[in-house]
This record gives structure tokens, sequence and C-alpha cells, in this order.
């Protein structure tokens, strides 16, 4: 009140005044010649320490595409403690050792303990990777945090837990619904005995066509979950992320990329087809020669119709992953404070992502890595951070705010960072 007397009208006209929101385009200022040379040396000196580099050539590649990585100017920093990955990677590869002798040496109780302690162990797992993570990136002096708790993190995991009540229920509800099938699995486990043929029934194929339909359900639901929590809990100094997305949508985006692998694999299989009918016409033709030729052109025609039909699944995943980075960076923001927007297309993406394919293919590998930098640098310089109130006054506010690392600190203690 005293400042709207003393001031007339500047004072509530400068309260209402809107701030102006600056745009800023993120720029990736790496090549594929640069990371090439880091990708060449990771890949050696894996193959020289059978594969005991992995955590060093995973830190090297996340700073080499962090530090040119420029938001709003400056760059993002990966701060990760390498002693940390390195145990990470030990305790994995324990792990998965552990499991493998238990299935090789017919230990069924740990096989099936391992796939419990996994399926209970995931959400915490996930979570541990995304507090590493988020707590090793850097910007402008600012961290990153990941905030949510672990009940928070298990409560969005329910659809693990609800996949498999879904497959218990099916495997019971086909024994209830063709006593046959309990009396054949009952003769499996009998040696000599001959199990008899169960009947199959309508109401029995639709038990089997709804558990994959619910499972796939569950799964896109785990995504929503984790990629919503993740958001909403993530945090830069004392600012929270900001959601918008819905579970339909990623339903849609799901259903389309089914879409667009059936057209693919119909599209890929027409063209075998007519390749394969072509070459045995041509083949025919000349009857002389036909005996051995035919059988080669047969086995040629064999290999690389099913090796079309594996790379038929490329375009939709990479249609799927331009739908899903669309939807995410067109739908989040930072609190009140920032906004993000996507030019990203799907075509050209999908395009990309099969010349790179190609040329991968005919140089043998040694085109991964500038595939990998074309592909990352499309869908980073899509993006356009929009702040309100200017970079330099927001960020500052930030780190005025930034609370203290308690909280890392004691999850690194407690061993919650390992999972890198």
């Amino acid at each position: 009140m005293n400042q709207q007397q003393s001031g007339g009208t500047a004072g509530p006209m400068s309260t209402f005044m809107p701030q102006a929101i600056d745009a800023h385009p993120i720029e990736f200022t790496g090549s594929g010649g640069e990371y090439f040379r880091v990708w060449i040396v990771n890949v050696l000196l894996s193959i020289v320490t059978l594969g005991i580099y992995t955590p060093w050539a995973r830190r090297r590649t996340a700073q080499y595409f962090y530090s040119h990585t420029l938001v709003a100017g400056s760059p993002l920093e990966f701060t990760a403690q390498q002693r940390k990955m390195v145990m990470g990677f030990v305790m994995l590869m324990m792990l998965t050792i552990a499991y493998n002798i238990a299935v090789r040496t017919g230990q069924d109780t740990a096989v099936g303990l391992f796939l419990l302690a996994g399926a209970a162990l995931a959400p915490f797992i996930w979570a541990s990777a995304m507090r590493f993570r988020l707590g090793a990136t850097r910007w402008r002096g600012l961290r990153l945090q990941f905030t949510a708790s672990w009940k928070e993190v298990y409560i969005a995991s329910w659809p693990v837990f609800a996949l498999a009540l879904v497959w218990f229920g099916v495997f019971f509800g086909l024994q209830m619904l063709s006593p046959d099938l309990a009396q054949a699995m009952d003769a499996v486990e009998e040696e000599g005995k001959k199990a008899p043929m169960p009947s199959f029934t309508p109401a029995m194929g639709g038990l089997l066509l709804l558990g994959p339909v619910l499972s796939i359900l569950c799964f896109i639901r785990l995504e929503y979950n984790f990629k919503s929590l993740l958001v909403l809990k993530a945090q830069i100094g004392a600012e929270k992320g900001r959601w918008k997305p819905v579970y339909m949508d990623f339903v849609k985006i799901w259903l389309a990329t089914v879409a667009v692998f059936i057209l693919c694999v119909v599209g890929i299989a027409a063209l075998v087809g007519v390749l394969a009918g072509s070459s045995i016409a041509l083949m025919a033709s000349q009857s002389e020669r036909m005996g051995l030729w035919m059988i080669v052109v047969g086995i040629v025609a064999a290999v690389v119709g099913f090796f079309m039909l594996i790379l038929a699944s490329a375009p939709a995943r990479a249609y799927r992953e331009a739908r899903m980075f669309q939807l995410m960076w067109n739908n989040i923001g930072v609190s009140h404070v920032a906004r993000f927007k996507s030019r990203l297309k799907s075509s050209s993406y999908v395009w990309l992502r099969i010349k790179n394919i190609l040329l991968t293919l005919l140089t043998l590998g040694l085109y991964r890595p500038f595939a990998r930098v074309s592909e990352y640098r499309m869908k980073v310089e899509s993006v356009t951070l929009h702040v309100k109130g200017g970079v330099e006054q927001v960020a500052g506010a930030m780190v005025r705010q930034q609370q203290g690392g308690l909280g890392d600190a004691l999850a690194d203690a407690a061993g919650l960072d390992l999972i890198g």
C-alpha cells in the first residue's frame, strides 16, 4: 500500500508487468570425426581388457556429449566419480555371473530367487540410476537432483507387480478352463508317461490373447509412470519439473508404432517376395544351369529375407523414439520459470536412422559413431529453451536457493548410487 501511494501508478504497473521470455535454442558443437576418436579408443581398450574398460568408456562418452551440449550458451557437465561407476559395473558383473552359474548348473531354486529379487529390486535399481545420473549433471554450477522417495518409486512401479498377476491369472485360468492341460503339465514332470492332448476352446484363445494385451498396457503404464515421476521429482536448484502428458498420449504413440511396424513388415516381405520370384524366374529360363544355382538363390533369399525382417523394426523404433521425444520436450518445463519446445520431425528422424543403419552395415560398424552424433544432433538441436526473466536472473536465483547435499551424501553412504 505504501508503495502504491508514494509511487502513483508506477508501482501497480511494475508489479503486474509480464516478464520477458527469452528463447535459447540448444546447440551441439561436437562432430562425428571427434567422437570417432573417443569411440575407437573405447572399443579397442574394451576388447583388450575383455570388457573391464566399460565404465571408463561410458564416462568418457558421457563427458564428450555433455561438454558439447550448450544450453543457453553454457555446456552441461558430467561429474560422476569414476570409482562409483567401476563399483557398479563390478557388482553387476558378479550378479550376472552368479545367475548364469545357477542357470547352467540347474539350480532352479536359486534361479527363481534371482528372478524374484530382480523383479522386487527393479524399481530400486531404476531410481538409483536416475539419482546417480541427475546428481552427476551440472549446468552453470547448478546441480540436478532426483528427489523421489522410495515409497513414491514403488507406488509408481505397480505395473511391474500387475504384470506378474496378469500371467498368474492366465496360467491358472488356462488350468481351470482345460483340466487336460493340468494333466499334461503333470505328465511332463514324470518321465516316461505319455501326456494327454489338451483340448483347446475359444475361451482359452481369448485368455491367451488377453495376456499379451494386458502385458503391453502394463509396460506402457510403467513407462508413463517412470517418465512422469522422473520429471516431476527432478530438481534444479530449488525448482522442480513440470509435466503435462497423460497416459493415453503414450498409448497412442505405441499404437501408431505398431501400425508402422506392420506396414514395414508387409512392405519388406512383398519386396523380398518380388525379388525372389524374379530370381527364380530368371534361373528357370536357363534350365541347363538351374539345379545348383536354384539352391544358392534360395539360401541367399532366405538369409536376406531374415535380416530384412529384423531390420523392419528399425523404422518403427525410430518413429516411436521421435514421437516420444516430441511428446516429452513439448510438454515439460522447470516450475514456472522455463519450458521447452521441440521441432523434431518424425519422418526426418526415421529416414536418418535408416540411412545410418545402411551406412553402418556397409562400413562393418565403423560408421556407428557418426550415426550416433547425427541422431543426437538432430534431436538436441530441435529443442528450444524458453526462460522467463532471463537466464542470468533465473540461474542466479537458483544458485542462491540450491539446497545442501546431505540427501545425496546419505544416498552415497548407503550405496544407492552404484548403478551408473
